[in-house]
């Protein structure tokens, strides 16, 4: 149980969380519990609930924590339903820096909810209760036979062998996210047995498969932070929240200001006590041999909320049954707790002059009052105005991006990030930021830190990425491209990318270049249109998709003259669709037979045809018989070739 103290040697309000008293003989308990309060007193972060002390008075053992007024992200579900994507972030996103530093520092929440998560009256957002943590690095060691954690949003790996680290706190976050988009969790049945060993068999599934509108980019968040294998998911809260940082800035999600809930409990619990306790009286004075009196009124918790999900279970067995909260605060001790403070008493009853009179007698009072309110809304907003709504920026020297993020964040300003490409410098390191540290410059601008990507990688092909649009890509990673002559693929359209030279994934020195090999589309195979008439085969090379970019002679000795001997590109080769080709045609001239007749006669005819000719005689003379030739008669030749004839006598 919760209560609301002072503590009167420093003057503040506190919280103290009061366990029940059957577990102070627990040994295992009480070292649990001292954990606790050495695990987060170590911490600082404005989104962790801070710790101030921890003890024991007799059979009650407590912590005294920083006092959140407001009330938890479950009355606030309650009162307002599922929250729009901007709201969630606003949750989400200091909820997982605070759990970054404690990853950072080896430790892991384990009970990650609604309850667990205070909302301010002036909106701030901090977790709380790291009851259940643990160092990762003992993790390990937890008992076989338990599960710790609330069933609704415990890890497959918390179910089924008991164990956690920072990627079981990274699921749970999952859920959380779901369940503000959506307004409920993922998974539902009639016990916590059920409702835990659902999640090692079942995805939880997009928040926009049950409430239309919500973008893309949270369905990816919630798959991956809620995959099932733990290898899959964000490696820690730092990576989770570095990835709904840039899917803010991928939506443009506007800054918002988280409320906290009207009807919490604390709220009721201030109202009860306004209405008993008079405001001129006030605690207790302090026994005189006390050091320090905490006086509080009744629980701000409320013990048996969501007491149906509140899992502690063996992995394989039914749950045992919840323990309930205790209501027995200590007495007599050096930090007493009472339930209530004491009953008010109302002033006696005064006679005086008629309403009307006193009215009259008043209405000075009224104007005076009236003027002072517009003078200080005149100041404050003067205030605002000249200097209230500026803000110096902070300085991050010396800070990792998380912790730099944080420090910005904290002084009232928007965080945003500028990769750059280095080969020296390592990821995520601090280059700089504009505006530089100390500047003053209205509430709520942003702030972009210049920080480092590491060297570039070639990146994947992803999809039917066209030549630009892979060159803008490589351009953003400091790539210089080449383009060569492409291939024909029957996959890839005509203009995309079909591979890149070094392949993707290659890490490379910032500037270096990258071959793209384009598609050509899906070729067409020239078709076979040797010895066909020129027209004939135009004809067919038309069908087949291609054009006729022209017509040229060349010799072929086994296709006659006006003949299609070939193509350019040659027959059965690969060209793209609606690509050209060049008929080339025979100009192979048949060699007719000259036997018999004179020198003279077979002269003319050959010489007629464009033979150069050739005679071989004894006697010098036209009228000789031509009794041989070569090429032999029939042959097919070229135009200017030689025929050789041989003539008698």
């Amino acid at each position: 149980m919760v209560y609301q103290g002072m503590d009167l040697r420093l003057d503040r309000p506190v919280a103290i969380k009061v366990m029940d008293p059957r577990f102070s003989d627990d040994p295992q308990f009480l070292d649990r519990f001292e954990l606790e309060a050495r695990s987060i007193a170590k911490l600082t972060h404005p989104s962790l609930v801070s710790v101030f002390d921890q003890g024991t008075d007799q059979h009650h053992v407590f912590l005294v924590m920083e006092l959140v007024q407001g009330g938890t992200l479950r009355e606030l579900l309650r009162e307002r339903g599922p929250m729009p994507p901007y709201a969630a972030a606003a949750v989400a996103r200091p909820v997982l820096r605070a759990l970054s530093v404690a990853h950072r520092a080896g430790l892991v929440h384990r009970d990650i909810k609604p309850e667990n998560v205070l909302i301010s009256d002036s909106g701030a957002v901090k977790i709380a209760d790291f009851g259940l943590v643990r160092a990762i690095a003992a993790s390990g060691t937890t008992s076989g036979s338990m599960i710790l954690g609330t069933a609704a949003y415990l890890s497959p790996e918390q179910v089924s062998v008991g164990s956690a680290d920072a990627r079981s706190d990274v699921y749970s976050m999952g859920i959380l996210l779901y369940e503000m988009l959506t307004g409920k969790t993922p998974f539902t049945g009639d016990n916590s047995i059920t409702i835990a060993y659902q999640r090692t068999s079942a995805d939880v599934p997009p928040p926009s498969s049950v409430i239309a509108g919500v973008p893309r980019e949270f369905d990816e968040l919630v798959k991956k932070a809620t995959a099932r294998n733990p290898d899959e998911r964000f490696s820690d809260a730092g990576a989770m929240a570095s990835a709904l940082m840039a899917v803010c800035e991928e939506l443009a999600l506007p800054a918002y200001r988280v409320p906290a809930p009207q009807r919490s409990a604390q709220h009721r619990t201030r109202e009860n006590l306004h209405g008993a306790v008079p405001p001129e009286s006030g605690p207790p004075a302090p026994e005189p041999d006390s050091t320090r009196q905490m006086t509080t009124a009744p629980p701000l918790s409320e013990p048996n909320a969501d007491k149906s999900h509140t899992a502690v279970l063996p992995p394989h067995a039914p749950a045992p049954p919840a323990v309930p909260a205790s209501s027995s605060p200590p007495a007599n001790a050096t930090q007493a707790l009472t339930h209530q403070y004491p009953p008010a008493e109302l002033p006696p009853t005064q006679e005086g002059p008629p309403l009307d009179s006193a009215r009259g007698r008043r209405s000075p009072i009224v104007v005076l009052l009236v003027v002072l309110l517009i003078a200080a809304l005149v100041g404050v907003a003067a205030w605002w105005l000249g200097s209230g709504r500026y803000v110096d920026v902070p300085s991050v020297a010396g800070l990792d991006l998380v912790a730099a993020e944080s420090a910005i964040a904290a002084a009232g300003l928007t965080p945003a990030r500028n990769g750059i490409y280095r080969d020296a410098e390592p990821v995520d390191t601090i280059l700089g930021m504009d505006p530089a540290p100390g500047s003053r410059i209205p509430r709520g601008s942003e702030v972009t830190l210049d920080v480092s990507l590491g060297q570039p990688a070639v990146p994947e092909i992803d999809g039917d990425v066209t030549i630009d649009e892979m060159a803008d890509i490589l351009d953003d990673r400091t790539f210089n491209i080449v383009v060569d002559d492409g291939v024909f693929d029957r996959v890839r359209p005509e203009g995309t990318v079909v591979s890149l030279s070094p392949s993707s994934g290659t890490v490379l020195a910032v500037g270096s270049t990258v071959t793209v090999t384009p598609s050509l589309g899906e070729p067409v195979i020239v078709p076979d249109v040797r010895g066909l008439s020129a027209s004939e085969a135009r004809d067919i090379l038309t069908d087949a998709g291609l054009t006729i970019s022209g017509v040229r002679e060349d010799f072929d000795g086994g296709i006659d003259a006006g003949r299609v001997a070939d193509t350019e590109p040659s027959i059965g080769s690969e060209v793209a669709s609606n690509g050209s080709v060049t008929l080339v045609v025979s100009n192979a001239v048949r060699v007719p037979s000259v036997l018999g007749r004179s020198v003279n006669a077979a002269r003319d005819e050959l010489s007629q045809l464009g033979f150069a000719v050739e005679v071989r005689q004894l006697v010098n003379s036209g009228s000789s018989i031509v009794v041989g030739q070569s090429p032999s008669a029939g042959s097919r030749q070229s135009p200017g070739g030689a025929i050789t004839v041989t003539a008698l006598p």
